[in-house]
């Protein structure tokens, strides 16, 4: 989410509702992806791999035909305080330990580890869980200063060892002796990428919106922006649920992703940061649904695995947007997100170090427009409308049973990219969908648009935060409810589909039509 002009200076999106109806010409023309996703069925398609058909061995084929439990999802959280908890690591490598830091009313909590798949429709699997801890309160949290980060700086109250963890996200429950519960988010990451489809969790963004103790990159305690934190640390725990983030904008593809039976691969923003070949030799990339907070190293190890024949697909909007730094914390080192946004120069880091301005990506100093790699160009906020269908016959939209000019209420917003003439955009790229738009009462579009590279990689954005929201409409878990119906999520769910059996099939400039480049025509520029 932006600041400034785009919105509201620090204010997050509030929630919006609608309603929606039914086609049903429509609906009966996209509803393969939706019953798939009903009975889990994968399809008649092949579910893709390495190039030339061969498949590498899946180490999770044999994790996925394990029975699922129904029971993961929370039943009551209680008060804010009633259980709370942070990992001292974002991610952990199978059978590496981590540390829990738990803060509870209760005199005793036990804690659950929950992987998140298909599982025949229960969506998660219980791969452990704790015998009864004693439970504590932690201390007050403490805020530093000079950039106002909140650390919960609670002791380690348990230690767990991910001995047969397979990879994949996790969510850790906390269950309380007096009923109450909450999430704790973690990946267990893959070793390695190589002939597989990444999904590259957006930690650094779930962090930088995070409110525990009242302050995140766009707030202060106050509710205002010049309060804000210039640094947001991973040691506390997530407000909400503890999950709010991965459950809204990634849960739904990581379940989607896991029923089709492709070979996967988990990693985080972190990670790809840190690891210059995290994503060697994967056949795809996933940006999940909002994934707006990179590091330039990040970046950098994203562009050059697309210009080595990686695909990628941003599946939401506003991602790539902020330019942000990985500092220690009390944890160990990369804890802490700083990102000073307009208030850069007072950064240590960019005045004194020479690092890297943190703020974005497009401003100057250092711009770097990131629509030079999404496609697309970050527009605005908040916007609510329909997704028009420009490209009927592209490959993406096979067995939806669209036409031009088809509409689908709702799947436009909060946020949307567009693509953009004037800013830095691959030539070889083609809109796909072209959907009007009022934002903030200027009239605009929306754009999903796919290009390729000489290396054969191909590129895919939604332009829309929505996208993943919509692989749950119509179902339990459609919890926010833009009005987005039945219809939207078989669209949604067959177009997904599409993308992600033929980006795990190598290159796709390798094996599905070019894009035919209409930018000026769309635009008449």
């Amino acid at each position: 989410m932006a600041d400034g002009a785009a919105h509201d200076a620090g204010q997050r999106p509030p929630p919006d509702r609608s309603g929606t109806g039914l086609d049903r010409r429509h609906f009966l023309g996209a509803a393969t992806g939706l019953a798939a996703l009903a009975t889990g069925l994968a399809g008649c398609d092949s579910p893709g791999g390495a190039p030339g058909g061969h498949r590498p061995a899946d180490p999770l084929a044999a994790e996925r035909t394990r029975p699922g439990s129904p029971d993961w999802r929370l039943t009551a959280t209680g008060p804010p305080d009633a259980i709370e908890g942070y990992a001292d690591r974002v991610s952990v490598a199978p059978g590496e330990e981590f540390g829990l830091h738990v803060s509870t009313t209760a005199p005793g909590f036990r804690v659950r580890a929950y992987r998140v798949g298909w599982y025949g429709g229960a969506q998660a699997r219980l791969v452990w869980r704790s015998d009864r801890l004693a439970g504590r309160r932690g201390p007050a949290p403490r805020l530093v200063a000079d950039t106002r980060t909140v650390e919960a700086g609670w002791p380690r109250t348990t230690t767990v060892r991910t001995t047969g963890w397979p990879p994949g996200a996790y969510l850790l429950r906390l269950d309380a002796d007096h009923g109450h519960q909450r999430y704790v988010p973690l990946v267990v990451r893959s070793t390695g990428a190589a002939g597989r489809t990444v999904l590259m969790h957006a930690v650094t963004t779930w962090q930088a919106y995070n409110t525990w103790g009242g302050h995140s990159l766009y707030e202060g305690r106050d509710g205002a922006y010049a309060t804000r934190s210039l640094a947001v640390s991973f040691d506390r725990p997530y407000d909400a649920t503890g999950a709010e983030k991965f459950l809204v904008y990634e849960r739904a593809l990581v379940v989607l992703a896991e029923r089709l039976g492709l070979p996967l691969a988990y990693t985080t923003s972190v990670d790809v940061h840190d690891d210059p070949g995290a994503l060697r030799g994967a056949t795809a990339v996933l940006s999940l649904g909002h994934d707006e907070y990179w590091t330039p190293q990040q970046r950098d190890h994203v562009t050059r695995a697309r210009d080595g024949g990686t695909n990628l697909a941003f599946l939401g909007a506003n991602a790539c947007f902020r330019r942000v730094r990985l500092d220690a914390g009390p944890a160990g080192p990369l804890r802490t997100v700083t990102c000073y946004k307009t208030a850069y120069r007072d950064d240590p880091g960019f005045a004194v170090r020479r690092d890297p301005p943190t703020h974005d990506f497009r401003a100057p100093p250092a711009a770097d427009p990131e629509s030079s790699l999404t496609g697309v160009f970050y527009e605005g906020y908040p916007t609510d409308a329909p997704y028009v269908v420009h490209g009927a016959d592209h490959w993406l939209f096979e067995g939806t049973g669209v036409r031009a000019g088809d509409a689908f209420p709702h799947l436009v917003g909060v946020e949307y990219d567009r693509v953009t003439p004037a800013a830095p955009t691959p030539a070889a790229l083609q809109i796909v969908a072209h959907s009007p738009l009022v934002c903030r009462g200027r009239a605009s579009h929306a754009d999903s648009a796919y290009y390729t590279v000489p290396g054969g990689a191909g590129v895919f954005a939604t332009g829309t935060m929505r996208w993943v929201e919509a692989l749950m409409a119509g179902t339990r878990d459609n919890g926010r409810n833009h009005g987005l119906d039945r219809r939207t999520g078989a669209f949604v769910t067959r177009t997904t589909e599409n993308l992600l059996r033929a980006f795990a099939a190598g290159p796709a400039a390798h094996h599905r039509p070019a894009p035919e480049p209409n930018t000026a025509r769309v635009y008449g520029r």
